[in-house]
């Protein structure tokens, strides 16, 4: 998979707040980098604890459940757009559906 916005993830984890976050955030990266989602299925048997949203929105657990990744899927271009990333707290103050 492609993954677009990575600029989103990099300035998140490079705020002194977060850089707890940079190697689970690398990590996913890595491991989404090699995965051929298919359909949200595919994504369901990596990650258990993934959720998901209409128009292909996915919210994944990051870094021991202390961070939410969102991201929307293109399965058939094999694409994945960053579309937010942040503690619980700034999670919930967002519409994950607009994002």
């Amino acid at each position: 998979m492609r993954i677009v916005a990575r600029r989103t993830l990099r300035e998140f984890r490079e705020q002194r707040a977060h850089r707890d976050a940079e190697g689970p955030l690398r990590a996913w990266c890595a491991e989404a980098s090699r995965a051929n989602w298919r359909s949200p299925a595919d994504i369901k048997e990596a990650h258990r604890n993934a959720s998901f949203l209409e128009n292909n929105r996915v919210v994944f657990n990051v870094g021991g459940n202390k961070y939410r990744l969102v991201i929307v899927v293109l399965y058939r271009a094999q694409m994945i757009l960053v579309r937010f990333v942040g503690t619980h707290a700034q999670y919930d103050a967002i519409d994950v559906e607009e994002v």
